[in-house]
């Protein structure tokens, strides 16, 4: 009796085991990657509010440096009286505006003081993005922080140096990654087209090439260091 008991037991522990490991297995595998992606990055990625003389404009920005050099928008620390840096895990950090580009190229760098070492983004290549491959962003569309969107590159505008996505951005992401499939960071949000005046996404949204961002903080730190 004793034996046919701990036989049943064996079993049930066994049927255990396989329902976990089928429960484990449940994505699919373009989920296991948005999974991935999202859980590696989301760290890197920080909720930015500047107050100017308008109010407060929100955005999102990029850690760049473990030392607290964070990448994002011009257009969202521009005339900033103070800039508030919010990071996926709630800590609040005042920050410095170190440099910006302006509105051809709408990049920004700013600066926090963390007392531990960041976790930062990978850089991609925008150079060898397609139209039809799938992106990721992460952004804080409406104060809703560390939001994960998907889409595929629509269009690369090469006139205009921009890389158009359906991929959902609305306001508060602008200075958010646009990321690939690796986790690495193709684009900076910046933009959305749309008929009610940039309220809302319809699908037509707008990044900066990540070469030019890589240019953009090489020139500052090259300058930093004259």
């Amino acid at each position: 009796m004793k034996r046919r008991i701990l036989f049943l037991f064996i079993l049930l522990l066994m049927s255990f085991g396989c329902v976990n490991e089928v429960i484990a297995k449940t994505y699919e595998p373009d989920e296991e990657i948005n999974i991935t992606v999202y859980e590696r990055i989301n760290p890197a990625i920080v909720a930015i509010d500047a107050q100017t003389s308008d109010g407060i404009s929100a955005g999102t920005g990029c850690i760049v440096s473990s030392d607290g050099l964070i990448l994002t928008g011009s257009h969202v620390v521009d005339d900033s009286k103070s800039i508030e840096v919010t990071m996926s895990n709630g800590q609040v950090y005042k920050a410095e505006l170190i440099s910006k580009m302006g509105k051809n190229k709408d990049l920004a760098l700013i600066k926090i003081s963390p007392k531990v070492k960041l976790q930062t983004i990978k850089f991609g290549d925008s150079q060898d993005i397609k139209v039809g491959q799938k992106v990721l962003a992460i952004g804080n569309p409406f104060g809703f922080s560390g939001t994960l969107t998907q889409g595929i590159i629509s269009r690369i505008d090469y006139t205009k140096n921009k890389i158009q996505t359906d991929a959902a951005i609305n306001p508060g992401c602008s200075g958010g990654p646009l990321l690939n499939s690796s986790g690495e960071v193709i684009g900076i949000n910046q933009s959305i087209y749309n008929p009610d005046n940039n309220i809302s996404n319809i699908g037509i949204g707008f990044a900066i090439p990540i070469n030019d961002a890589k240019k953009f903080i090489e020139t500052v730190k090259v300058s930093q260091k004259q």
